[in-house]
């Protein structure tokens, strides 16, 4: 996945705001709208841009309870760790889901209507499930950023 100069400005401008038509992408950018369309269909074909997404308020759709979970898992076994995987991409509850090093095995970001509906996903979730170990909750009093940009690199000319 290798990617120039525009194309690293095209991800910049469009990690801030997807909905701008190509005509305006390829301004910005110094192309044609055509070349700017073949770009983002590339761009997207290679996986480099995953997804266009709209980051919407978990409080104005009815889940104003966001919490921020530890899990750690019993063992770590290839097999544990992919059904764990899979369990997460199932739920509706989890906005995010990270595999990561450190104290836990995963971090979870999970919305609820009412802690009364988080702890009934923990029962349905968490205690049922044989192969985790514990898990910590931290209830997130305020979401400061959300986003999902990443800063790109531009790279350099050889």
């Amino acid at each position: 996945m290798r990617y120039d100069r525009i194309d690293a400005r095209i991800l910049e401008i469009v990690q801030k705001n997807n909905r701008l038509t190509s005509e305006v992408i390829g301004e910005l950018a110094g192309l044609s709208a055509t070349a700017c369309q073949r770009r983002l269909k590339r761009l997207r074909s290679e996986g480099i841009i995953e997804a266009d997404v709209s980051i919407v308020s978990p409080k104005a759709v009815g889940r104003p309870i966001q919490m921020l979970v530890l899990v750690t898992l019993e063992r770590e076994r290839s097999d544990i760790i992919d059904r764990f995987k899979k369990a997460i991409r199932s739920s509706v509850e989890i906005v995010n889901g990270f595999y990561v090093t450190g104290d836990a095995d995963f971090v979870l970001y999970v919305t609820a209507p009412t802690m009364e509906d988080y702890e009934e996903f923990t029962r349905r979730f968490f205690y049922v499930n044989p192969d985790i170990k514990g898990f910590k909750t931290m209830v997130v009093l305020d979401r400061v950023k959300a986003g999902f940009a990443v800063p790109v690199e531009t790279p350099s000319e050889n």
